[in-house]
């Protein structure tokens, strides 16, 4: 062990870094010292996580963050190869039930890119995005000002957002350490050798079994100009954005193309949608109800985004820097759309080759792991998890599938179906959804219920429902903006079968609504829940007005 100062040409101790840490040293295959960061004997606080995370970024600190058990004989049970969202469940969980793990990640920290580049900053911009859209539509009315368009902002959210998010980051590391004792190597990447091993920093580290959850990036599109400056996409976003852009095509119809989409048009940069597929129609996306799909995108219309759905983007042209897209619209013609800013929305796609020519694990066609419901690779002893295994690209999958590695790994026969879940997404709204849609109700069901607001045959501008926080100001001054809601029932077990909200607050409901689908709530358990009115999705009260009927009806 050598003192800080050693490693950085001083006598002293790096800036409010305990000087308890120190740099040890490794060696790695070819006899050759390497350097490592040792953690393991010091509790860092919060300020002090985020002072070495953010000097790690900076490339300050080229050093691997260990908090390794060195001396501890007992063999690991798995190693997690990236230490996101599966990677940390996954080992909190097998460390739970008694075992023994390391997670490895090439940053310095735990979490993956959810904090560092994707959910966090996209719920930020999301945010923003209902309260730029909000002071609009209010603008020069009550007490609001009238809104000022030169200070709403793209790259001010981004730098905002990057000179914050740390603070996950820390905590991460620090409860991961100190609350779930968990091993980790951080600022390094593992170098899969074969099924048990891993080589991190100059050392091997070997396990009875490994888990592979290092996650997928966006999906490039064959288009020429495609790596000009001024396109990007979620991760380039935060990156390297150096302009505040003026106009914006996006390239796809994925979730993030309108949840940035949206985010761009409310911060001033008038945007195009350019899609192959319909929107919210794409592969990734199911239970999508036509009425909501309808209200969202109507929407989005109405506040001036352009959307060009069935076209091809054929080339981005400039010259060094993006100046605009051609594209081919549905009917067949051509059209050039001059832009700035290209952000790109076409789904996302792994990385696997390295554990294809090394494991030799089995993957589908756009490279995907094949796993089964144990997440069980085609190696034996070769788990996957997360991003790397498909759709859905949620949190809640990729944290259940690490526990569900991890589980089995411990063995516990488990299996972790994911073909049914939630499912939101946001605009200047939060869309949220589970269950069947009532056509597909209408497929399955002969006598099929639906309750909805507003009501068949009544305009959204006739009816200021459904409201509550967040709408209320709406319900008062422009009722066609409060959202919608509907709840699909089979009349004849008078199951619930699906739910569908266009609105603010409701989400939460239906993490809960998905666990009460599945155990098979009936239209009378609704109408028997207590709600706090004004609740933001009025199913409880709008069930329970049809719920004392013997033969239901559509309500």
């Amino acid at each position: 062990m050598v003192p800080w100062g050693r490693e950085w040409g001083s006598s002293s101790a790096p800036e409010d870094v305990p000087a308890a840490v120190g740099v040890s040293h490794a060696v790695d295959e070819a006899g050759e010292e390497e350097n490592t960061m040792d953690l393991h004997d010091t509790v860092l606080s919060m300020g002090e996580w985020q002072r070495l995370i953010h000097r790690a970024e900076a490339g300050e600190i080229a050093e691997p963050l260990e908090n390794v058990r060195y001396h501890d004989p007992t063999p690991y049970d798995a190693i997690f190869v990236g230490g996101g969202a599966g990677g940390r469940f996954g080992s909190a969980y097998l460390q739970a039930r008694g075992g023994r793990q390391l997670v490895v990640d090439k940053w310095p920290f735990l979490g993956g890119s959810c904090p560092h580049q994707a959910c966090v900053p996209h719920h930020l911009f999301s945010e923003a995005a209902r309260e730029m859209d909000y002071m609009r539509w209010n603008s020069g009315t009550l007490w609001f000002g009238e809104f000022d368009e030169k200070r709403a902002s793209i790259r001010d959210l981004v730098e905002l957002f990057k000179a914050g998010r740390n603070n996950p980051h820390a905590f991460m590391n620090w409860q991961s350490k100190e609350q779930l004792g968990m091993e980790y190597i951080l600022n390094a990447e593992a170098e899969v050798i074969d099924a048990n091993t891993v080589e991190v920093a100059g050392r091997r580290f070997t396990a009875r079994n490994l888990v592979l959850g290092t996650g997928a990036s966006t999906y490039v599109p064959d288009v020429p100009g495609i790596d000009l400056h001024g396109v990007y996409d979620f991760a380039s976003l935060i990156e390297e954005l150096d302009y505040e852009p003026s106009r914006c095509v996006i390239i796809g119809g994925s979730k993030i193309a309108l949840e940035y989409g949206s985010f761009f048009q409310a911060a001033g940069c008038p945007t195009t949608i350019v899609s192959r597929s319909p929107l919210m129609r794409t592969a990734s996306l199911h239970h999508v109800d036509e009425d909501l799909r309808t209200y969202v995108i109507d929407g989005m219309r109405k506040r001036g985004m352009d959307i060009f759905e069935g076209a091809e983007p054929l080339e981005v042209l400039g010259n060094g820097k993006v100046t605009g897209v051609r594209v081919r619209r549905a009917d067949g013609t051509e059209v050039t759309l001059d832009t700035d800013f290209v952000f790109i929305g076409t789904g996302e796609r792994p990385d696997t080759t390295a554990y294809v020519d090394v494991l030799g694990v089995e993957v589908d066609d756009r490279g995907f792991i094949t796993v089964d419901s144990r997440m069980r690779t085609s190696v034996p002893g070769v788990y996957a998890i997360g991003d790397l295994i498909g759709a859905p690209m949620e949190m809640f999958k990729a944290r259940k599938c690490g526990m569900t590695a991890a589980r089995n790994i411990m063995g516990e026969p488990y299996e972790f179906d994911f073909s049914e879940y939630p499912d939101f997404l946001h605009t200047t709204y939060e869309v949220t959804w589970v269950g069947l849609t009532e056509a597909e109700a209408r497929e399955r069901y002969d006598d099929v219920v639906v309750i909805q607001m507003p009501p068949k045959g009544i305009r959204d501008d006739e009816l200021a429902l459904p409201c509550a926080e967040g709408s209320m100001l709406y319900a008062f001054t422009r009722p066609e903006l409060t959202g919608m809601q509907k709840c699909v029932y089979d009349g004849k077990t008078r199951l619930l079968l699906g739910a569908h909200h266009v609105g603010f607050g409701a989400k939460d409901a239906f993490q809960y609504l998905d666990h009460l689908i599945r155990k098979g709530i009936t239209i009378d358990e609704m109408g028997e829940m207590n709600e706090l009115f004004l609740n933001p999705d009025h199913f409880i009260q709008l069930s329970r007005l049809r719920a004392g009927n013997s033969n239901l009806v559509d309500l």
